[in-house]
């Protein structure tokens, strides 16, 4: 199949995906549009929000369409590296023997992931960036597509271990999710309490994904959009040339490199998406407060005066 075509089976796959996933999950289109962004870009995601607004539901289902494998680990202050990703067990002929712990898996939900230790979070971050562990001075690969959508919870901070820069860095998107409106929310306490059941039907192979991976990095992207990309990250940082007086007042650090790659990579599937063959400036504004907005550090004046990220991010764009 010619990268034509593949543009216009993958506009039409995620169509399909879409329709599976809102035959569970009531509204969220912008929350769910930013995870497939992801997940084709071969990203990760950090969903922010308070509990009961479906997010294990919503990594459930979209796990079921994709037709992916999925485990949910559930983060806790007791939580040990060898809980998520195994350990080393002596079997009945006294041979040491590998048990494989839930992250191997092709979709993870790292559930509450700042009531973890460092420790623990450290672990994880190994298998986001280079897609293997290593227990007991053994490496072993994990299985392609390979995804984590980790959660936060926005109000409880006591107890918490709040994600240190270099790992919040690793993911591709930071998504916000906000309450359901009047309407959808009439419709969830509808569907919740009757006794119908939706089922979900499997849409992709993990190989299908994979190849849609490829297809995506493969689309060209002109000179002057990376310009913009690498011009919009450099203007988040202080020190910064570019930057203008309203940074410079309200943040204390920028986004770093890896920012101006997941821009691209996600205006690359944004456009893929929407059925164009190469990426503009606009593609990159529909995805930068996702990819910004966890990646700047305001100062107390900022929080002083209700200064919020997007507002920062917008002043940008």
């Amino acid at each position: 199949m010619s990268d034509v075509a593949a543009i216009h089976n993958l506009v039409q796959k995620r169509n399909d995906l879409k329709a599976e996933i809102a035959k569970i999950i009531v509204g969220q289109d912008d929350v769910v549009d930013q995870i497939l962004l992801c997940i084709f870009s071969g990203g990760h995601a950090l969903l922010v929000g308070v509990p009961g607004l479906a997010k294990t539901l919503m990594v459930n289902t979209l796990a079921q369409a994709l037709g992916l494998d999925f485990k949910r680990i559930q983060f806790t202050p007791d939580l040990m590296p060898s809980d998520i990703l195994g350990s080393e067990i002596l079997d009945e002929n006294r041979q040491f023997k590998f048990i494989k712990g839930p992250i191997f898996s092709n979709i993870i939900l790292a559930d509450e992931i700042n009531r973890t230790p460092p420790k623990t979070q450290a672990a994880l971050l190994e298998a986001m960036q280079e897609r293997s562990v290593t227990i007991a001075g053994q490496n072993y690969k994990l299985a392609l597509p390979y995804f984590v959508l980790a959660t936060q919870n926005p109000i409880e901070q006591e107890g918490t271990y709040p994600l240190p820069e270099a790992q919040l860095d690793r993911f591709m998107f930071a998504i916000k999710l906000d309450y359901p409106s009047f309407e959808e929310e009439v419709q969830v306490v509808k569907r919740t309490t009757s006794d119908s059941n939706s089922t979900v039907n499997s849409l992709f192979s993990a190989q299908e994904i994979i190849d849609f991976q490829h297809l995506i990095r493969r689309i060209p992207v002109a000179d002057n959009v990376i310009e913009y990309a690498v011009t919009l990250v450099s203007k988040t940082r202080p020190d910064n040339i570019l930057s203008n007086e309203y940074v410079k007042n309200y943040l204390d650090w920028g986004a770093g490199p890896r920012a101006s790659q997941n821009l691209i990579l996600a205006a690359k599937a944004n456009a893929a998406f929407n059925g164009k063959f190469s990426p503009d400036i606009e593609d990159v504004k529909a995805v930068a407060t996702g990819i910004l907005r966890h990646r700047i550090i305001k100062n107390y004046k900022a929080d002083a005066e209700g200064i919020t990220e997007e507002m920062i991010i917008d002043k940008l764009l």
